[in-house]
């Protein structure tokens, strides 16, 4: 009556997202640092016309909170020590590579952005954290996209082996589990961020988002798949113990036929492949999938490639398939899908009773999880890695000083009660990591208000606070679920 001997506890943040000191130390700036949240419409970028290329020309009159995150650049060892204290047995975060390499395409690192990474990571340890890495988590250099359109160029594929081959030689030893692009199968829906694409020659200079061309969007794709490939091949050499995986968005999976209508299941099926299998394929099977190439061939968008580098892609698939999840979504033919950064958005399911509070309203669907990573196992036949399954919520201390969040602890408890079924199943679930354990910067809407943690955080929508931590009711009781191995949860549930 518990998980897997083994089986890795704790939560996941993005550099991006808490770290701060945006410019701090040499670092450069990155994609996510010019979007006010990555679902904005507006990033900070002007046209150049002497140029020929987008700059970067931040809003004044908007708050990037991500600029300053909550200063975990400075306070990590706080931090750590709060997660350490839940019982977690492993952490993810990000590099942000433009700490490493301030524009991306520079010959020699940044000393002072791998020595953060350093201390980071020797904390981790230090604390019994095992260090998950993830290479790219919406954090791609500026100066990579403006300079050459970002992952559209295949240069970028020489400039990531170089960060990379950096990255691996460096930590050798210290970090066993690398992820190499977060959520990247979102790039057909917003190339800029999860693609780290920008138009080269924009027919509308003054939308660098909804310029991208198909074309250079799938030759993005393509030049994504041979870094991932390239990627394993230099973990292997380098730090054969270390394993290299893939991220996705998962939620997607979980699309339902709105009805029995043999359109709908159609049609969701083809939702879920569009939105998840086209990138999950190449990367953990090697084999980049038929519906794709017919895409390129009737819309006349097919990237240029190299025979040499199709082997590379079939020769070096990933280790494990690491994901996030969040929500399930139904499909009908007619109604238009939507989708943000926490999946796709269809009808409302009438069989679904619960949802997060105001304003977010996401629909709550723990079994979703079950289904997901069933699905996936059947496909795939890899170790699953859930990094990424959370709740945000619109909270505060009461009168009494008490963050009391009784729905976050609902929810993962659900969550977790399906992912031991899907085990039972005979799922290799390797982990469960929660999105965020401590209140960050949210993603797709660039706000504090949106809180996920286990652990307040003392900052507000116009910049606000003191940055104080404070733990929430929540943090005992994961940390009650840790300690037991999840059996305290699960002989409840046989109770």
């Amino acid at each position: 009556m518990s998980f897997p001997k083994g089986f890795l506890w704790g939560g996941a943040v993005a550099a991006n997202q808490c770290e701060g000191a945006w410019l701090e130390d040499g670092k450069g700036p990155n994609v996510s640092d010019i979007l006010v949240g990555i679902m904005s419409k507006e990033p900070g970028l002007r046209w150049d016309e002497d140029t020929g290329k987008y700059e970067m020309a931040l809003d004044p009159d908007k708050v990037y909170l991500s600029h300053e995150g909550i200063d975990f650049y400075h306070r990590y060892r706080e931090d750590l020590e709060l997660m350490a204290g839940m019982g977690f047995n492993c952490f993810r975060t990000s590099f942000a590579w433009g700490r490493i390499f301030p524009n991306g395409d520079e010959e020699m690192p940044n000393e002072k952005g791998l020595a953060f990474y350093d201390k980071l990571i020797d904390t981790m340890l230090e604390l019994g954290l095992e260090p998950v890495i993830t290479l790219s988590h919406y954090e791609t250099p500026l100066h990579l996209l403006t300079e050459y359109g970002g992952w559209s160029d295949h240069r970028l594929i020489g400039f990531w082996k170089r960060y990379v081959t950096t990255v691996f030689e460096r930590y050798k030893g210290r970090v066993k589990y690398w992820l190499t692009f977060n959520e990247v199968n979102n790039l057909l829906k917003n190339p800029l961020v999860a693609g780290g694409i920008l138009a080269r020659d924009p027919a509308d200079k003054e939308d660098p988002i909804g310029s991208t061309t198909e074309k250079e969007k799938w030759q993005g794709y393509y030049n994504i798949l041979v870094a991932n490939a390239w990627t394993v091949e230099l973990c292997q050499k380098i730090d054969p113990q270390a394993k290299v995986g893939c991220m996705m968005t998962a939620s997607s999976v979980a699309t339902y036929p709105y009805n029995c209508d043999p359109d709908n299941v159609m049609g969701a099926y083809e939702s879920v492949r569009m939105a998840n299998f086209y990138f999950a394929d190449p990367f953990c099977l090697g084999i980049i999938p038929g519906y794709v190439k017919r895409i390129w061939r009737e819309q006349g968008c097919t990237p240029v490639m190299d025979e040499e580098e199709i082997r590379l892609i079939r020769d070096y698939p990933v280790s494990y398939l690491a994901f996030s999840y969040y929500r399930s979504s139904t499909y009908e033919k007619g109604y238009a899908l939507r989708g943000d950064t926490g999946g796709l958005l269809g009808k409302e399911n009438p069989y679904l009773t619960g949802c997060s509070p105001k304003p977010w309203c996401w629909p709550i669907d723990p079994e979703g999880l079950r289904y997901v990573l069933n699905v996936y196992h059947d496909r795939y036949h890899l170790p699953l890695f859930i990094v990424e399954n959370g709740i945000g919520l619109d909270e505060a201390p009461d009168a009494e000083g008490k963050i009391r969040d009784p729905f976050r602890m609902g929810y993962v408890e659900a969550h977790l009660k399906y992912v031991h079924e899907a085990i039972l199943d005979g799922v290799e679930v390797m982990g469960y990591l929660y999105w965020g354990p401590i209140d960050v910067v949210s993603a797709g809407t660039g706000e504090m208000k949106k809180r996920y943690g286990f652990v307040y955080v003392d900052r507000h929508n116009d910049g606000s606070g003191t940055l104080e931590r404070k733990i929430k009711d929540s943090y005992h009781r994961y940390k009650e679920i840790i300690e037991s191995n999840g059996e305290v949860l699960l002989t409840q549930q046989m109770s």
